[in-house]
């Protein structure tokens, strides 16, 4: 994934592998890739962290990732290329 200018998450959750790219020189906005493998195959899970998650007393995150979109598309498209 360092090819592709991800570097390893400061957390990893158990079964996923968890990468970050930042777009500028502060932690957010970055993007955010979790890698899961099933057998032989990975399945990639991308979106746009646009800032840190908040958390309240009870529990619940407020995270701003965005999922889909032209930006989102876009960087998926060129990490399967530099995979391909």
């Amino acid at each position: 994934m360092r090819q592709t200018g991800y570097l390893p998450a400061y957390f990893q959750n158990e079964g996923e592998f968890s990468v970050v790219k930042k777009l500028t020189r502060n932690d957010y906005p970055r993007f955010h890739l979790y890698i899961i493998q099933t057998g032989a195959d990975f399945i990639f899970k991308l979106h746009l962290d646009q800032k840190k998650p908040s958390y309240e007393k009870s529990g619940a995150h407020g995270h701003s990732g965005e999922y889909e979109g032209d930006v989102v598309e876009t960087e998926a498209e060129r990490i399967k290329s530099l995979l391909a």
